[in-house]
């Protein structure tokens, strides 16, 4: 197992993204080298695909790439925050688009193993229920990250009204009418609160 380099520092991290942004491409190549683990991280998540841990490497590394490129620190305070969403936008592009243009295969072609070990192929699960496998768990990995960005991305008041109205984290779903009545404020100012909300985690999800 590869050995990847120690984090960087906050301290560390904005000196080198400050020297990078002065044009220090040796700032740029320490700032991936030493942010490796976190792509590593990521990508452990889609090994249970059909492609190469290589390959994933290669591609989660891309799109820590693009996050150093495109990374404000006005909007985020850590590098490896944003980092993290662009590797997993990247891994999930090359996911999508692999479905997209997959070719046809045999029904006889091995396509994993059961529980027990046993060679499935695709002709063994045909008879069932249709399943987008690929599709599924990029939904899966959506929901999972937009759960885990609501706190980064939203206010206080915005995160209680979101939570509160969809029902999370265990919460009863309730009305507008509800949420306005146990904040004492209008019906519209929730309306507004859960709008700009909304549009702000929409921002999670560029189109690919």
């Amino acid at each position: 197992m590869k050995t990847f380099m120690k984090p960087l520092t906050i301290a560390e991290e904005r000196y080198y993204l400050a020297q990078y942004q002065r044009g220090d491409m040796e700032a740029k190549n320490i700032l991936i080298e030493r942010n490796l683990r976190l792509v590593a991280h990521v990508v452990k998540k889609y090994q249970g695909t059909d492609l190469e841990l290589d390959d994933l490497i290669s591609i989660g590394t891309i799109g820590l790439m693009k996050a150093i490129s495109t990374f404000n620190p006005e909007k985020t305070a850590r590098l490896s925050t944003y980092a993290g969403k662009c590797i997993n936008n990247e891994l999930l592009m090359l996911l999508r688009s692999r479905k997209k243009h997959a070719r046809e295969i045999s029904l006889y072609e091995p396509i994993g193993t059961d529980k027990e070990g046993n060679e499935i192929s695709l002709l063994d699960v045909i008879e069932g229920p249709a399943v987008d496998v690929v599709e599924e768990y990029s939904t899966r990995e959506d929901i999972r990250h937009l759960l885990n960005s609501l706190k980064f991305v939203l206010s206080k008041m915005e995160y209680q009204v979101i939570c509160s109205r969809y029902g999370l984290f265990g919460q009863r779903e309730q009305t507008q009418r509800e949420i306005a009545h146990q904040l004492h404020i209008s019906r519209s100012y929730v309306s507004r609160i859960e709008k700009n909300a909304l549009q702000k985690l929409r921002t999670l999800f560029p189109e690919t």
